[in-house]
């Protein structure tokens, strides 16, 4: 059993984040540590400055919402935590942070630029501490 387990959920393909959860409660140990955590993409600032005021802010606080919402339908205790920066980075450095012993994360079906570049998913596998367990 594990004690500490992130799920980083992508608010894009939400509808996976109920087995994520569930994996995630059926593994941890009494007592365990489950974190969500949702990456919000960093705005270059040149974009950012076109952008209308209060914007990402707003995004952030959606975000938050929708987590905590997931938290309190789930059965179990589960905390949120909501970052910027790109995705599979952050994810990684959280897991560092918190020391995870287990990483829950969702992939999809691979577009082309999957082959090129790598999902989110792929690259946090390959570069991850810790054991990475990945839902489809």
């Amino acid at each position: 059993m594990y004690k500490s387990i992130l799920v980083p959920i992508d608010l894009a393909n939400i509808e996976k984040s109920k087995p994520m959860i569930e994996v995630a409660r059926k593994l941890g140990a009494e007592g365990s540590r489950i974190i969500l955590l949702n990456v919000v993409e960093e705005v270059p600032s040149w974009i950012a400055n076109e952008l209308p005021a209060g914007i990402l802010e707003k995004s952030s606080q959606t975000s938050r919402s929708e987590l905590k919402a997931m938290a309190n339908a789930a059965v179990i205790k589960v905390e949120v935590e909501i970052r910027s920066g790109h995705p599979y980075k952050t994810i990684l450095l959280v897991a560092d942070e918190v020391g995870t012993d287990l990483i829950i994360i969702a992939s999809h079906k691979p577009g082309l630029q999957d082959y090129f570049l790598g999902s989110t998913a792929a690259r946090v596998v390959r570069h991850a501490k810790c054991s990475v367990l990945v839902v489809r």
